[in-house]
């Protein structure tokens, strides 16, 4: 399908509960619970990663069949050294991955935060060059028609890109990183691109008004159909999620639940989840809470990489 059909697709699916004449209704937490989490050892871009995404889709009991899927990467700036964005391998082993699992259409999306050429930053990550029909699959989320969900941060309308609210599954690939007033920027902090700056300015001012920890919980609310990848073979640490360190992790995490893949992501990181408080946020909101993650594939301990945090970041170190 092109992109009109994907969007005429999702209006024609779309209940009336969810889509109203005036603006999308905003979409309840789901119960909290046990979640399954995969985590993968990766030692390079070189290995086999679309074989590494296959397992931990069973692992998760991911299921795609016939669903209209975005794929959301990390693409928040570019420097040639510095491991900022989601690795292009990475995104392309999960292209292959959707598809082979049956997903009517796999598109790829993103608003940049910083840069409001969203192609020429592409360029430059190398996106356009190795992913196939780039081009063709590719959404700037910045720029993309939006529509109204009521209930965001407690103000009447919410604009977002319709791409996004139609889609089945949005999958966050997101990248493992630090985050300099977050504290972590994973799968739900990832989300942020999912805001459009045509609307909300660069780099999302609205959202910084709003709070970064709210406004991570309230995006984890609006887009609870969502799968996540977090590229933790090269992480970023320090003063991320820009201008740190490249972190060598080795590490796929993935999972349906995206709370409990950044819990697992921060304990691998050497940080301790509930003392973020955005994951406390989504956490009393009825997702699933950090001490009730099914662990699948290897083990926190058997991969944990201590990431280096900034000094005003020392008190979410894990004992």
């Amino acid at each position: 399908m092109k992109r009109r059909q994907f969007l005429q697709a999702g209006i024609a699916g779309a209940s009336a509960s969810q889509f109203g004449c005036a603006s999308h209704e905003p979409i309840a937490a789901g119960p909290p619970g046990q979640s399954a989490v995969a985590i993968l050892k990766a030692a390079s871009y070189s290995a086999d990663l679309a074989g590494l995404l296959r397992r931990g889709a069973q692992l998760c009991g991911l299921e795609a069949k016939g669903k209209r899927v975005l794929l959301k990467p990390n693409l928040v700036e570019f420097a040639s050294n510095a491991a900022i964005n989601t690795h292009v391998a990475v995104i392309v082993a999960a292209v292959e991955l959707f598809r082979s699992l049956g997903a009517a259409e796999v598109l790829i999306g993103e608003g940049p935060g910083h840069r409001r050429d969203t192609i020429a930053l592409a360029e430059e990550a190398e996106y356009r060059r190795v992913i196939t029909q780039f081009d063709s699959i590719f959404i700037d989320l910045n720029r993309d028609d939006v529509s109204p969900v009521r209930g965001f941060a407690d103000l009447p309308e919410f604009y977002l890109p319709n791409t996004a609210l139609q889609a089945d599954l949005i999958v966050s690939l997101a990248k493992m990183k630090t985050h300099h007033w977050a504290g972590a920027t994973l799968s739900m902090k990832n989300f942020f691109g999912l805001v459009p700056g045509s609307v909300y300015g660069w780099p999302k001012n609205q959202l910084h008004q709003i709070g970064i920890d709210r406004s991570i919980a309230d995006l984890q609310r609006v887009f609870p159909r969502s799968f996540a990848i977090v590229d933790g073979i090269v992480g970023m640490d320090g003063n991320g999620p820009i201008q740190g360190d490249p972190k060598s992790a080795g590490v796929l995490v993935m999972g349906s639940d995206l709370v409990s893949v950044d819990a697992t992501c921060c304990r691998i990181m050497g940080i301790d989840p509930e003392r973020l408080e955005y994951m406390r946020l989504t956490a009393e909101r009825g997702h699933v809470h950090p001490g009730r993650i099914e662990q699948r594939g290897e083990s926190v301990q058997s991969v944990e990489t201590r990431f280096a945090l900034i000094d005003s970041l020392k008190n979410v170190r894990l004992s």
